[in-house]
């Protein structure tokens, strides 16, 4: 896809984790070499490393710096060692459960008595840890393939904070849709909403759109709604963090009003992630964490104080769209639409568009 215009944002390499550090961007593309697991939490939680695929590609990655790291005499030692490393890597973004999932895919290895070895335990920690990095790659594409043909030569599509390949391990799950469709010849103009109060949007999806040669607009989040009004959009298109059972999806922060004046519009509103950001264990989305941020993420702007002191805040990092706003969840699997309940437990039987 688009060659060399994809970043891998986050990389194996001799032993250390390479990240793009995301803070830095659009003012620069800096990479990060990172060789201690309690440094990569810190990486997870200052969003140097963000978008919940990425994060869980960076959390088996994590696992795998702390066994490496580990100067355990014995293998119960080991094992303790990583299962603390897991405990305060997925304390970092309570949110996203592709953190909790990918840890977990690690554990499970670190747990297996049949390793009677350390260096062959360290060894296959490594594996698992390529091996969910090179699935999110193939997963973007497939979400890519099944949701392109949602999309029609010259539509406007709305899109949320940045569900793009800074966002997986290199290609991303909304902006794969965009990507593959206009890879087919569809001209798409793209309205990317600036998504504070970090800015996702307007520093992460309009860099990699412009980088990608897509015709894209920013907007101020709160000009959504009079774009859908004036005819541009023909669809929303969004992330997920963290997706109930029932189809009730927590994303970014402002993901639910687009839902709302989706609604309001006619316009369809599409999910589009990865089947692991599925929680079965969740039966609808009051039970999902909503991690909140500082408050200082509002209060402050570029290093500007912007609003009084001792102010209260509230800054929820993400909030919860009902599953009835929700056309359709696009997915590795192909595509799943209402009632999602049974749907989406049952894994073979979406629909193809």
């Amino acid at each position: 896809m688009h060659g060399s215009k994809h970043i891998k944002t986050i990389e194996w390499i001799d032993g250390a984790v390479r990240l793009v550090d995301q803070t830095r961007l659009p003012w620069e593309l800096v990479f990060k070499d990172v060789s201690d697991h309690r440094e990569l939490a810190d990486s997870i939680r200052r969003l140097e490393v963000r978008g919940a695929p990425a994060i869980g590609v960076a959390g088996a990655m994590g696992v795998a710096l702390a066994a490496t790291g580990s100067g355990a005499g014995s293998m119960d030692e080991l094992r303790s060692d990583i299962q603390a490393a897991a405990e305060l890597l997925t304390s970092t973004r309570p949110t996203a459960v592709n953190l909790r999932w990918a840890i977990d895919r690690s554990l499970h290895v670190a747990n297996d008595v049949s390793i009677s070895s350390k260096d062959e335990l360290r060894r296959l920690l490594i594996d698992e840890a390529l091996a969910i990095y090179e699935e999110d790659r193939e997963l973007s594409r497939m979400i890519g393939r099944h949701g392109a043909d949602l999309i029609a030569d010259g539509d406007g599509v709305l899109t949320h904070c940045n569900a793009g390949g800074l966002a997986t391990a290199e290609y991303g799950t909304a902006l794969a849709i965009i990507y593959t469709a206009s890879e087919e010849g569809k001209r798409i103009h793209v309205y990317a909403d600036e998504t504070r109060p970090l800015l996702q949007g307007a520093r992460l999806t309009a860099w990699e759109l412009m980088r990608h040669g897509i015709d894209v607009t920013l907007l101020c989040d709160s000009a959504a709604a009079s774009v859908m009004a004036r005819g541009w959009v023909n669809e929303v298109i969004v992330g997920a963090d963290r997706i109930a059972r029932n189809g009730d999806v927590a994303n970014k922060i402002g993901t639910f009003p687009l839902a709302l004046a989706a609604h309001r519009h006619g316009i369809p509103f599409y999910v589009a992630a990865p089947y692991s950001t599925l929680d079965p264990a969740l039966s609808t989305g009051t039970d999902i964490p909503i991690e909140e941020r500082s408050a200082e993420e509002i209060t402050v702007i570029g290093g500007l104080r912007v609003a009084p002191d001792s102010v209260k805040v509230f800054n929820p990092a993400f909030d919860v769209t009902p599953a009835a706003l929700v056309t359709a969840i696009i997915t590795d699997l192909g595509v799943f639409r209402p009632p999602y309940g049974p749907s989406l437990l049952a894994k073979n039987s979406p629909s193809d568009a």
